[in-house]
């Protein structure tokens, strides 16, 4: 089980010993919401629908979930929302909520995912999506599984 807390931007993780581990993390600038096309981050139950990027190299680039390299911030755009490290992509569980139509998060390509701006961990900044530092969540990703329920929250 995930909980995310949007006010304290943290996520948390019960371990199969039942210890919850807790790791910053930031959500979306303009704040919670469902709707498509608000670059919010969707509230409600939800589960992991895949896990994408398991034996790729820390800070590994993501363009359409597949792997393209490894981030440079020598070279790459540091402008750019780069989707980096690991892939937890959310699927809603709630119909009408954060499921089907304009407010489903698996077609809003929700993720729980590395950022090359780590330093603004602990603060909102993503466009939508939950951003951890690459060491966080290469921690949280081995403990994960697809299916795990992850519930966002206020």
């Amino acid at each position: 089980m995930i909980v995310v807390r949007l006010n304290t931007q943290r996520l948390w993780q019960r371990q199969p010993s039942g210890v919850w581990r807790s790791w910053p993390i930031s959500s979306a600038t303009n704040g919670a919401g469902n709707q498509r096309g608000s670059y919010c981050t969707p509230l409600g139950r939800h589960r992991i629908y895949a896990r994408i990027g398991e034996g790729e190299h820390r800070n590994t680039a993501f363009r359409a979930r597949k792997a393209i390299g490894i981030y440079d911030p020598e070279r790459d755009d540091p402008d750019k929302d780069w989707i980096l490290t690991r892939i937890l992509w959310l699927e809603g569980l709630e119909t009408g909520r954060n499921r089907r139509g304009a407010v489903d998060s698996r077609n809003r390509f929700i993720y729980i995912h590395g950022t090359h701006r780590e330093d603004l961990i602990g603060t909102p900044a993503s466009h939508g999506c939950i951003r951890m530092r690459a060491d966080d969540l290469l921690q949280l990703f081995a403990a994960s599984f697809v299916g795990e329920r992850v519930s966002i929250r206020p």
